[in-house]
């Protein structure tokens, strides 16, 4: 039996990680040896944006339903997704088996790779909090980041040096790392 057949018939014909049955294709979740254990079925919008990196928040609504996949390649890739849109929500609630996580973090770029520092000199990592030291007028969206205020399960972006991304006031916001020190 063929991957695609075997996925088709393990997804019953629909995209494993929104849902959609049209435009449906293997997509192997790298390192893989090109198995069904090691690929999914996809849509053409899931494989164009998980191919180009520019990830919509939106279209991966889907992903609050299929990071509880029983099938290993769909749970790695909803993995490496959400690590990607920054939804730390869902991450922690999300169960992956040692070499399951193992799998999602060797595909992911590596935001280790980018080293970023606070006021003060101290390295930021994934998770970090940090505390705002100034207030800080968020432009778009109405509000002032007041000082003092607590950034808690910080992401580093590997698009924008010398920021964090987190949320304040329920807003997801990139802030310089200037302005900021670990808590």
């Amino acid at each position: 039996m063929s991957v695609e057949k075997e996925l088709m018939s393990r997804s019953g014909s629909k995209c494993e990680l929104c849902g959609s049955e049209e435009n449906l294709s293997v997509l192997e979740v790298s390192p893989s040896d090109a198995s069904a254990e090691q690929s999914i079925l996809v849509c053409l919008p899931c494989k164009t944006q998980i191919e180009s990196d520019e990830l919509d928040e939106n279209h991966f609504n889907c992903l609050n339903d299929s990071m509880w996949s029983e099938v290993p390649a769909v749970k790695v890739m909803a993995y490496r997704l959400l690590t990607k849109l920054g939804r730390q929500d869902l991450l922690e609630m999300m169960y992956l088996e040692d070499e399951e996580k193992s799998w999602a973090e060797a595909g992911l770029k590596s935001a280790s790779d980018v080293i970023v520092k606070d006021a003060n000199g101290v390295i930021l990592q994934h998770g970090d909090s940090v505390v705002i030291l100034k207030d800080l007028d968020v432009k778009g969206a109405g509000f002032t980041a007041k000082r003092g205020t607590t950034v808690r399960n910080i992401t580093i972006p590997n698009d924008v040096e010398g920021h964090i991304e987190g949320r304040v006031n329920g807003a997801k916001i990139y802030l310089k790392t200037e302005f900021l020190k670990k808590a």
